[in-house]
């Protein structure tokens, strides 16, 4: 595979990554958060209304863990493609 090829094919992989990314973003905060919460505060959590404690910290949760898992994932694509940083 040519440099060109390489590049191409990175940021593909990125492109994918950051897609499922903001799609999970999504359907947690937006739809979890704002336009399902009245079903999902039909079920209890910790106590709380399921969709409250999305609406509040869940969506905070989520995020964080997308921040890690996209990074990691990053590092994996920079070392199968080669562009890892010394």
């Amino acid at each position: 595979m040519n440099d060109a090829e390489k590049s191409k094919a990175y940021w593909k992989a990125n492109l994918r990554l950051l897609t499922i990314c903001l799609v999970i973003w999504f359907v947690v905060s937006y739809l979890f958060g704002i336009l399902l919460v009245d079903v999902l505060n039909t079920i209890q959590f910790g106590g709380y209304k399921l969709g409250f404690w999305f609406a509040q910290q869940g969506s905070i949760y989520v995020f964080v863990a997308l921040i890690f898992f996209y990074a990691a994932r990053m590092n994996k694509y920079d070392r199968e493609f080669g562009v890892e940083e010394e």
